[in-house]
């Protein structure tokens, strides 16, 4: 007789781990957080939405005739939405924007340069 040894039965791809890569390079960053160039632009974003709000704010009707207009009461605005949130939390932990609660963001200490 022969002696006939069981068979695995063939496994399909559904039910088999994924391999974890051993060769990842350093220049990817593992948290899967936001890239320095979307922290740029989204800031970027950020002071051009604020600034057009301030203008459209002070350009407003309801000032005196005879003025030139008034000092903008806008201090924070919501975040443009194409950018997700974790870049605005990202932003914030760095300093460069502050949370002004419901929402709302307000510019923080700016970095020279």
């Amino acid at each position: 007789m022969q002696d006939q040894k069981p068979t695995d039965p063939p496994r399909s791809p559904e039910l088999s781990l994924p391999s974890q890569p051993t060769d990842t390079p350093a220049s990817v960053p593992q948290t899967g957080g936001p890239t320095p160039d979307q922290l740029r632009d989204a800031l970027k974003a950020f002071k051009k939405r604020l600034k057009l709000t301030r203008l459209d704010d002070e350009s407003r009707l309801g000032h005196g005739a005879m003025t030139k207009g008034g000092r903008s009461g806008v201090q924070a605005i919501q975040p443009p939405l194409q950018y997700p949130k974790a870049v605005w939390d990202e932003l914030v932990r760095q300093g460069r924007l502050k949370y002004a609660g419901h929402g709302l963001y307000t510019l923080g200490n700016e970095r020279p340069g």
